[in-house]
């Protein structure tokens, strides 16, 4: 798998679920699932806690958007699906949670209703 994709994908999973102020046990389980999923390798998870650690809220979202846009556009949308289920998974949708999925799909240039329509298809 896209080395590139993944780490995008947690970078801005984690923006996304520490969004609310909450970091949900849901959501840290959706996250693991997503790890599983994607079968991100502990190698890569482990560069992704050590980065989310050191750096600052909007570096963090650069390099998932910077990560992202290295991708496919069927990579990119799935990511985004990912997250927008994600942004389910605690039972609330946090207006930051929306901003950040409404401004990140336009910076990766992907349609909005494809992420809303693909997702309505999978179960999280």
């Amino acid at each position: 798998m896209n080395k590139d994709y993944q780490l995008g994908l947690l970078y801005l999973a984690h923006l996304l679920i520490s969004a609310d102020g909450i970091i949900d046990e849901k959501e840290e389980a959706a996250l693991m699932r997503i790890k599983t999923k994607e079968t991100i390798s502990d190698a890569v998870f482990r560069e992704f806690s050590n980065n989310v650690n050191s750096l600052k809220e909007k570096e963090i979202y650069q390099q998932g958007i910077e990560s992202l846009n290295k991708c496919t556009d069927a990579e990119k949308l799935n990511a985004f699906v990912h997250l927008y289920k994600m942004s389910e998974v605690d039972g609330t949708v946090h207006v930051k949670e929306v901003r950040l999925l409404l401004y990140s799909v336009k910076l990766a240039s992907i349609e909005f209703n494809d992420v809303v329509e693909k997702a309505k298809a999978i179960h999280y």
